[in-house]
């Protein structure tokens, strides 16, 4: 099936890279519509349902999400200009897309890229590598049977540079940018050298290549942005702590802030909270509490907000959790209810409740 609904909460995607399935995020069609891209005439050239993008947690495997890629292409190719420098023009901190926003949650790029290499989407791995200059991210091809369109490869580099033009209110340039085999045309490569500031080159993988300054430069959106956008609920009561608040509220306020970027060490922590490790921990122990406990219990209320209230997989719940992988997500579930997400999900579909999109 080229598209499929799937709903993987028990373990990562282990089949060969070309059969993965990758997830259409239905804020896909915000974009498109904000970019003056016919959604409708996509799916169209594209071979694909006219509703697809009011689907929830719908997947495609990575041939027809290249195909998706290609139509896109074309179809934003009619409007004048390439499809990734018009969807970066409509790209802001309220356009939900999982990689947005754990990106903006870390502390600065280097942190971003580190968090979003761990993140594997797709047919295409990224490896970052720091020097003397700066940060490089490449993304490297899993399967040689099938090599991404170059549309999709200039949008993940697009992305990037948009990322920390958002992130830092920064207009930050590339030392170095390009992908394989560019073939511009002369209007695109102008325009591609105009907004990246450097133009394109003929690289064997695509890659990006950060200034040392603008990849540690600090996120502004790292400590609240995201969150009032992604959880107004919930934020808002984060937001009405005093500063009289017992240190495990304080200490979940932070947690709550620092899963998605995966920053849960205990000094991690502590360097948001202003205290040491030790003091810390002596408060905590003085509540009757634990760093590990608090953290256990911020996951466990987070996981059952994501089943209920979201179309999330298993993956990228465990991601936003800031596991290292979703088997350890689904361990400790187990070990806080003594049931399977997928079990809880399930048994919240047949008392028809049902869960609304991430997005």
């Amino acid at each position: 099936m080229p598209y499929e609904r799937i709903d993987d909460l028990t373990a990562p995607d282990n089949r060969p890279s070309h059969s993965r399935s990758l997830w259409v995020w239905p804020g896909w069609q915000v974009l498109m519509q904000d970019a003056g891209v016919d959604r409708a005439n996509v799916l169209r050239r594209a071979k694909l349902p006219g509703d697809l993008f009011a689907r929830d947690s719908v997947r495609l495997d990575a041939a027809t999400y290249f195909r998706l890629w290609e139509a896109i292409d074309e179809e934003a190719g009619k409007a004048g200009g390439p499809a990734p420098l018009r969807f970066a023009k409509k790209m802001s901190v309220d356009w939900f897309n999982l990689e947005l926003f754990v990106a903006l949650c870390s502390e600065d790029m280097n942190s971003a890229l580190a968090r979003l290499a761990k993140y594997k989407s797709g047919p295409m791995a990224l490896k970052i590598e720091h020097g003397a200059r700066g940060t490089t991210a490449a993304m490297e091809f899993l399967d040689d049977a099938l090599t991404p369109p170059r549309v999709l490869m200039a949008f993940k580099l697009v992305f990037f540079v948009q990322l920390a033009r958002l992130a830092t209110r920064s207009p930050v340039q590339p030392l170095r940018i390009g992908w394989p085999s560019p073939d511009l045309s002369a209007s695109d490569a102008r325009a591609y050298a105009s907004w990246f500031g450097v133009p394109v080159e003929d690289m064997p993988l695509p890659t990006v290549v950060f200034a040392a300054e603008d990849a540690e430069r600090p996120f502004l959106t790292a400590n609240h942005g995201m969150w009032k956008v992604f959880e107004p609920a919930l934020r808002q009561r984060l937001d009405d702590l005093e500063k009289n608040a017992s240190t495990v509220e304080r200490l979940r306020s932070a947690l709550v802030e620092a899963l998605p970027a995966g920053e849960v060490s205990m000094p991690a922590v502590c360097r948001r909270l202003g205290v040491s490790t030790r003091t810390l921990q002596r408060r905590l122990q003085e509540e009757g509490s634990s760093f590990q406990q608090t953290l256990d219990a911020v996951r466990n209320s987070l996981a059952h907000h994501y089943l209920h209230s979201t179309s999330l997989s298993g993956t990228e719940i465990s991601f936003l959790l800031g596991f290292e992988d979703p088997n350890s997500f689904v361990r400790a579930f187990q070990t806080w209810t003594g049931s399977t997400p997928q079990a809880v999900r399930l048994a919240q579909s047949k008392s028809g409740t049902g869960s609304s999109p991430g997005a």
